[in-house]
């Protein structure tokens, strides 16, 4: 099947304000949306939508996304040559700093530097690399929890590329139990956390629900880190609590800015207290006790 994006072009300041609106947009499509530099001196970028099969339904989305938004943007579109547009892209990133953890490539290795806590995951492993607001907040705040509270036993739920659970077990040397419910993504966090040599840490497991005995086998746990999505979050909040330690601390991302108070009030009603938010590019992550 061939893949046809959709872009526009505009100034960094428009593009800013665009992209978390097109992101909110989308997020249940699937669709990967991304934002690049064209030009720095004349202060031009682009945001593009990637998607299979026929973009003329989409493209109507879009351009009517920007009327509603007071944009004045000119949306173009193409087909693709069949490339694997995502391991060519992810193979171009530039290593994410958040905190003392460092995502990178394999072609990165060197930038590592010492007292980094450096996390390498494979390009075409495309289930979360840093370089998003979420998992960029998650990693700092991960880093900020657990400095001040060294906690034993940590859950990274919906783990994807296991970017999460290995900066757990880099920084805390604690035993993560790592899950998804994708069997891909689970395959894909296995690989990651060998490349990363923190098999003896974490252990990866395809999980459904809390229902799940993996769940009861390993906790409960002092942290618990879940980037995923606001309402199946909100919808988690009892199962969270019954799953963690007295004491314990909560770290929640795939969360955009507003919709941090609903999810707020879903925890406190489950009887959670609100510790601080960290604002990223649109998202925040939010720690909760």
């Amino acid at each position: 099947m061939s893949q046809s994006k959709l872009s526009f072009r505009t100034n960094r300041a428009e593009a800013t304000r665009l992209f978390p609106i097109l992101e909110a947009a989308f997020e249940e499509d699937g669709f990967p949306l991304a934002r690049s530099e064209i030009d720095e001196a004349r202060d031009i970028d682009e945001i593009s939508l990637y998607m299979d099969g026929d973009h003329a339904d989409i493209e109507r989305r879009l351009t009517a996304l920007l009327a509603d938004a007071g944009a004045e943007a000119e949306v173009g579109a193409e087909i693709l040559p069949d490339v694997d547009w995502v391991a060519q892209s992810l193979d171009g990133l530039k290593p994410v700093r958040a905190g003392r953890f460092v995502v990178h490539g394999a072609h990165d290795r060197h930038r590592v530097r010492i007292g980094d806590l450096g996390i390498e995951i494979e390009a075409g492993l495309a289930f979360g690399t840093g370089h998003h607001g979420t998992t960029a907040g998650c990693l700092e705040m991960i880093g900020k929890v657990a400095r001040r509270e060294n906690p034993r036993n940590a859950l990274d739920l919906g783990t994807g590329s296991a970017v999460l659970a290995i900066a757990l077990a880099r920084a805390c040397h604690i035993p993560v139990l790592a899950t998804d419910i994708d069997p891909v993504a689970t395959r894909v966090a296995a690989e990651n956390v060998r490349l990363n040599g923190v098999a003896a840490y974490v252990h990866t497991a395809t999980a459904a629900g809390f229902g799940h005995p993996v769940f009861s086998a390993n906790g409960p746990f002092d942290l618990i880190v879940a980037n995923i999505l606001a309402r199946p979050l909100m919808q988690l909040a009892p199962s969270m609590r019954s799953h963690m330690a007295r004491g314990g601390s909560l770290i929640l991302s795939g969360i955009l800015q507003r919709q941090r108070n609903a999810v707020i009030a879903a925890y406190v009603s489950a009887g959670f207290r609100h510790v601080a938010t960290l604002h990223r590019e649109g998202w925040v992550a939010i720690h909760l006790k």
